[in-house]
């Protein structure tokens, strides 16, 4: 545990999960071309998106079960497989019906790769090494922004369509060699079981058991509340809002998007630490980073006419903590069940950012495309993707972010009866602790 080797399946991992983001966000800066490729409305657009996403949760029990049966390393080979597979077809695709073939594809290649890295570390990594180093995979991993952000988008514009996502399907063949030739499945290696055998019937109950623990639950929230702004903004609307929306054009708006990953990747280890060091605080880590996202969407969106740079700078900054602040779910997955049924919770706590990611990505569409018919229904870019229709779209966030907030402090409240019960610990209020915190200092 915490070996050499251990790093080496960490840098395995993270290079595979980079690989999914690229392969997961590649619609996103293709927004503007596939709605004249295809011919289709913004709403047509967001629901290719949206069953992507729908795919990918929609596996993401399945595949915690898998893992926790088979191991990590049969399907992430698997996921990069069908990725590239999904990507080869989308360039080829002649019609909308077989590019919604192919994003399936990729989104069910892509949900076999985040939970199953995170079942590897954690078999790999032990104590504070193992959140830190599942904050890392998730704040570099993110990377794989960057690369859609501007390799992909400029192979696009340069080479077009076809010869772009046909790179994009050769970087996932060669993730599949190598987790094929370097992954081991545990420290014990690879022929050996990552656990004791048991049935389908058996697997079914331990995930009756994660799902009805409130600490599972919770993480779901957490990973519910947070990830959902910037998956909306990364994977698909972000780059025609700030490309035709905002009027930075395709290049200005890569580079703003890049910032997302930089920020994730900077703050990722110190949120890691501070999960490591205070696991009790973790809840408050989590409504810290949704209320700032709140007050920075906010004045973007209430600016009189276009927002400066520096506001639009600071919004992406700040959502972009969702990122590695959605891992704290994880967290809570790890910290309320066995091992033998992390790769479960897991599933389940991954399905409640894509959740929310998926019904914001549907909304915002369909009231960009009601607002562009009241006025007339042109459907052209520059007037479907205008600042003012994202002005109101983008409110959607306020109304979904804002449940999963009021059922997160539900949970909350349960899991820290059930750890009050089961082991005696009480968690005061954070203005509580702060307080008698102060007092031992001043003493």
């Amino acid at each position: 545990m915490n070996s050499r080797r251990a790093w080496l399946m960490f840098a395995v991992a993270l290079a595979v999960y980079m690989v999914a983001v690229l392969q997961r966000s590649s619609l996103g800066v293709a927004a503007v071309q596939a709605t004249d490729r295809f011919d289709i409305q913004a709403a047509a657009l967001s629901s290719i998106a949206v069953l992507q996403l729908v795919v990918y949760a929609g596996f993401q029990i399945p595949v915690g079960v898998m893992v926790d049966r088979v191991g990590p390393r049969f399907l992430l080979a698997l996921g990069a497989t069908l990725m590239c597979l999904g990507q080869a077809t989308f360039a080829v695709a002649p019609s909308l019906g077989i590019a919604v073939i192919a994003r399936v594809l990729v989104g069910a290649g892509d949900a076999m790769t985040f939970i199953c890295a995170v079942r590897l570390l954690a078999t790999w990594f032990e104590g504070r090494a193992l959140p830190v180093s599942t904050q890392l995979l998730g704040g570099l991993g993110a990377f794989g922004q960057v690369l859609s952000a501007f390799p992909l988008s400029f192979a696009l514009h340069e080479w077009g369509w076809t010869p772009a996502y046909l790179g994009a399907a050769t970087i996932s063949a060669i993730a599949g060699i190598v987790v094929i030739t370097l992954v081991s499945d545990a420290p014990r290696g690879p022929s050996e079981p990552v656990g004791e055998p048991v049935t389908w019937r058996a697997s079914l109950g331990q995930l009756r058991e994660s799902l009805a623990r409130p600490g599972t639950q919770l993480g779901f929230w957490a990973h519910f509340v947070l990830q959902s702004s910037l998956g909306v903004f990364l994977l698909l609307w972000g780059f025609p809002f700030l490309s035709i929306g905002l009027g930075y054009g395709p290049e200005l708006a890569a580079l703003l998007l890049s910032i997302s990953v930089i920020s994730g990747a900077v703050s990722g280890p110190g949120l890691g630490i501070l999960i490591a060091r205070f696991p009790l605080r973790r809840s408050n880590l989590v409504l810290a980073i949704v209320i700032a996202m709140a007050i920075a969407w906010a004045l973007v969106l209430s600016w009189p006419g276009r927002p400066p740079l520096w506001a639009v700078v600071m919004l992406i900054l700040i959502i972009s903590l969702g990122g590695p602040g959605s891992m704290v779910g994880f967290d809570y997955a790890r910290s309320f069940n066995p091992l033998k049924v992390y790769g479960s919770a897991s599933g389940v706590v991954n399905v409640g950012g894509f959740l929310a990611t998926f019904t914001m990505m549907l909304l915002v569409g369909v009231v960009l495309d009601v607002i562009d018919r009241a006025r007339g229904g042109s459907g052209i870019p520059a007037e479907l993707y205008s600042f003012d229709s994202f002005r109101v779209a983008f409110l959607v966030q306020y109304a979904v972010i804002g449940t999963g907030v009021v059922l997160f402090l539900h949970a909350r409240r349960r899991t820290r009866r059930q750890l009050h019960a089961e082991e005696g610990i009480e968690v005061a209020p954070l203005w509580v602790s702060l307080l008698t915190y102060w007092r031992r200092r001043r003493a």
